[in-house]
């Protein structure tokens, strides 16, 4: 009987130590559309990156936690930086639109 829960127990921890989280994206517009290049997400040493098109951004892959979101713009518009971006598990994000200002 101790066998059998021994193994129970490591079956158990196992299926949980190993179990894939579901990710959540981030995403948003970016206005005026042609005016930033790039949209990053950066959380302690994790940092994604998407191309803005369009306008539109979306950051795939992001574990649960709180992020910094920076949108690099294009001249003349400056860099906007959003922080304590929160990111759930298998959540989606969304920042809505975001406006550019000349520098």
């Amino acid at each position: 009987m101790k066998k059998l829960m021994l193994v129970l127990a490591i079956a158990v921890f196992g299926a949980y130590a190993f179990r894939t989280s579901d990710e959540g994206s981030i995403s948003g517009k970016v206005t005026p559309a042609d005016g930033a290049n790039n949209a990053w997400a950066i959380m302690g040493t994790d940092t994604l990156k998407a191309t803005v098109n369009d306008g539109t951004f979306s950051l795939q892959q992001a574990k649960a936690g709180t992020y910094t979101v920076i949108v690099s713009a294009k001249s003349p518009y400056q860099d906007v930086t959003i922080a304590n971006v929160r990111v759930e598990d298998g959540k989606a994000t969304d920042l809505g639109e975001i406006k550019l200002s000349e520098k």
